[in-house]
């Protein structure tokens, strides 16, 4: 784990806009979350930068004031990194660069960058290599300015390709190689996930951080990567697990993040083909976060871009150890009282209640009520087993008549 008090941490300057589409509550959640992620690159934000507009600036994302006010502070200061909250256009990402004198990233390229740090084997290193390649070919000619030109002189005249032209078409070339690469590894995970035969596969789907690995390793008993940062896995782990004597495959699939650009999830749609063949979904959401409502629909909208969001669907509502209501004073009748108020029955009172039994609430940490968990998903993939071979039955009796 990155440790401040262990390396030197990069600094760097936060950017964000407040319009119409985000609120000021809501431009701060989104720029915690981008320090997460710096935190999580390697990063230490010393400042952060907002600003109203109604529309982003074409040219330098936000206005000419406040883009003085940050180039001053940078200087002053000494920061490498100026990190937009939005995706950059190629021309806004130039622009910036000049004019600031420092490395400047948006969002996308933040998230590529701990993906690149992150990807252990080689199907997610291709999946990464793709979605750089992809998001730098729009971007190369701010990246050679200096040699968008051929020489003059004698014997240099005439037709010829610019530097930049062959950089765009060895990038092109890249991607076509990668996108082969990527299907012959397909056809390899799709040949290892026929030979697992016919057992019930579950996998846990869910937002970034939310405890997921941590759960599989309580689960399953095994020692999958897991610690207190964005993107910890991103290579898919399958396990067998068996819950009284109910064999199962469980997987541990990549989290999911909001303002995720289009490139970045198609790269990784074969990552989640897990996902698209699992026959139950074990959706954890981490209960603690303040925004874990929308969360759960950045999830469902994947789900949705994958085909996946009519599958069979327990809601795993964990890190309830961590759970804190908001202070709510009863005599102040200024204040309305708010969700973020609510302490868990209270919110097992809300829509979480029509939800019935596929709403669990457990610490996967402090291991607080697993065995409702392993009761709930023995009974799920039970239901799954029989329905697929009627005549075993027998085998698997009631969860109860294992732990009397």
């Amino acid at each position: 784990m990155l440790e401040k008090k262990d390396i030197d941490l990069e600094k760097a300057v936060l950017i964000g806009i407040v319009n119409q589409e985000q609120d000021e509550a809501k431009s701060k959640e989104y720029l915690d979350e981008l320090e997460f992620l710096t935190y999580t690159a390697g990063g230490e934000v010393v400042k952060r930068f907002t600003q109203k507009l109604e529309m982003p600036n074409p040219k330098t994302f936000i206005g000419k004031g406040k883009m003085e006010e940050v180039q001053e502070f940078i200087q002053e200061n000494e920061v490498g990194t100026a990190i937009f909250d939005d995706e950059l256009s190629p021309a806004q990402e130039r622009n910036i660069s000049k004019m600031l004198n420092c490395k400047v990233l948006d969002r996308t390229n933040l998230i590529l960058d701990i993906f690149a740090q992150r990807a252990q084997t080689s199907y997610a290193r291709t999946q990464v290599e793709l979605a750089q390649c992809e998001y730098l070919l729009p971007r190369l000619k701010g990246m050679w300015t200096h040699l968008e030109r051929q020489k003059g002189g004698i014997g240099m005249r005439g037709p010829g390709e610019t530097e930049i032209e062959t950089d765009r078409r060895i990038v092109r070339d890249k991607i076509s190689l990668l996108k082969e690469k990527i299907k012959t590894i397909d056809k390899q995970m799709a040949v290892q996930r026929g030979n697992r035969g016919q057992m019930v596969r579950v996998a846990l789907v869910g937002y970034t951080n939310v405890g997921k690995s941590t759960l599989m390793n309580v689960i399953s008993k095994s020692e999958v990567f897991a610690e207190n940062k964005l993107f910890a896995t991103l290579d898919t782990t399958v396990r067998k697990v068996v819950i009284g004597n109910l064999p199962f495959l469980l997987s541990d699939t990549v989290g999911f993040i909001r303002k995720l650009p289009t490139q970045l999830v198609e790269s990784f749609k074969s990552t989640l083909d897990e996902v698209r063949e699992a026959d139950l979904l074990l959706h954890v959401v981490d209960i603690s976060h303040p925004n874990f409502e929308e969360h759960i629909e950045s999830v469902n909208k994947i789900l949705g871009e994958i085909e996946s969001i009519d599958k069979p669907t327990i809601m795993v509502f964990n890190k309830i150890d961590a759970y804190e209501p908001e202070p709510y004073d009863k005599e102040d009748l200024m204040t309305e009282r708010t969700k973020a108020n609510y302490s868990l029955d209270e919110w097992k009172k809300t829509w979480m209640g029509r939800i019935g039994d596929n709403a669990l609430f457990i610490s996967a940490l402090n291991r607080n009520n697993l065995e409702d968990f392993r009761a709930k998903v023995y009974n799920e993939v039970r239901k799954i087993h029989i329905t697929r071979f009627p005549y075993n039955h027998f085998l698997y009796p009631d969860y109860n008549e294992f732990t009397e």
